[in-house]
């Protein structure tokens, strides 16, 4: 089963991770196989932890002892969450430490809530890395255009940054220049602490394909037909050229020579949601040096049975490029397209934390009784 994922990393350069934590991986050791078989970081979100926790009995005696201490259901949460997270942190902190801190990372978002107010998702960010204090932590922040500003202020702290729903080529220009602006910052307070800095940017990707081929679809035109499924892989190997843009040249090359660690291009949401479509498409398609692709578990077993391994990400570039610029010929307009999903993610996110709040809340006032 491993060979495929290992092979991603050892003969492609791309790191996949896996999109998913639940208590019973850590308890039962699963996790820990997990990582041996390639896997070599992990994402949470919101939603992965709604799933984990409702969905089975392995947080009760915990909750309850919790309750018993009279936390309330949010302060729960986040017990419940960072105890998994720690565990996490701990599994794969010896290949943080063997990968010489390239790999090794455990995402956890700040309550996404914040996704629209600066200075809260700060302060949470804060709050949230000093609780964990693990060299291997990446806090996410969502690439809102409050969030943006955070990302820069927390690489400028010499903090691990995950910057989580990007779904346009103009966001993810303004994330990366947050992320060398920051790093530009910090190598002038505190130069030896540049190299220690990592951040990945995830660039949500079947989603955009789901809403694209529907207006496609509503457009029907043998145009429009000929661009189904194209969009976000086309999108993302745009992306790709930005981010080698960006990580060379003089500017880059000052904080190169400090150690500076480039921000890698990471595709998320990339489980296929069109039956049409291969199960494996959003893997074999994005492959290519200094990227990351977290996984669900899903998509794990699918590739590692039978996933292509070719270096993918800049093939056909003149195609995509030629391609996502008919999106606009045939009438969809790829910024609204951006705006929409980021409405919809943040919104997904934040019922999916509400949900679980009032079931906690609920159970509290169960044990209560």
């Amino acid at each position: 089963m491993s060979d495929r994922l290992k092979a991603l990393f050892n003969d492609y350069g791309q790191s996949p991770w896996l999109d998913n934590l639940k208590r019973s991986y850590i308890t039962s050791g699963e996790l820990m196989g997990i990582r041996n078989s390639g896997i070599r970081g992990l994402t949470s979100n919101p939603t992965i932890f709604q799933k984990a926790i409702q969905g089975s009995e392995d947080y009760s005696e915990q909750f309850t002892a919790l309750v018993n201490q009279k936390l309330s259901p949010i302060d729960c949460y986040w017990q419940l969450v960072l105890r998994d997270i720690n565990s996490a942190l701990e599994i794969f902190e010896p290949l943080y430490e063997s990968s010489s801190g390239l790999d090794g990372f455990v995402s956890v978002e700040v309550d996404p809530s914040l996704a629209h107010e600066q200075s809260k998702t700060l302060l949470a960010a804060r709050e949230l890395d000093e609780q964990i204090k693990r060299p291997n932590v990446m806090i996410k922040i969502p690439a809102t255009v409050e969030g943006v500003p955070v990302i820069k202020t927390l690489i400028s702290e010499g903090r691990n940054v995950n910057v989580t729903l990007i779904f346009s080529l103009e966001r993810y220009q303004e994330v990366i220049d947050a992320y060398i602006e920051g790093l530009e910052i910090l190598a002038t307070i505190n130069p030896k602490a540049v190299a220690s800095v990592s951040s990945v940017a995830s660039f949500f990707i079947s989603r955009v394909d789901t809403e694209i081929d529907r207006q496609l679809e509503q457009v029907g035109s043998d145009q429009a037909n000929g661009l189904l499924g194209t969009a976000a892989i086309n999108q993302a190997k745009l992306a790709y050229q930005m981010f080698k843009k960006s990580f060379t040249g003089p500017r880059w090359s000052k904080l190169a020579q400090l150690g500076a660690n480039v921000q890698r291009p990471l595709w998320a949401s990339t489980s296929t949601k069109n039956p049409k479509y291969r199960d494996t498409i959003y893997v074999d398609a994005l492959i290519g040096e200094h990227t990351v692709n977290t996984l669900p578990d899903t998509t794990v077993e699918a590739f590692s049975d039978h996933g292509s391994l070719i270096s993918t990400i800049e093939t056909n570039l003149d195609m995509a490029n030629s391609q996502w610029a008919d999106l606009k010929t045939v009438g969809v307009n790829v910024s609204e397209v951006a705006e929409k999903l980021e409405r919809e993610g943040v919104a997904s996110f934040q019922k999916s934390f509400d949900d679980l709040l009032v079931a906690l809340s609920a159970k509290t006032a169960e044990l209560l009784k």
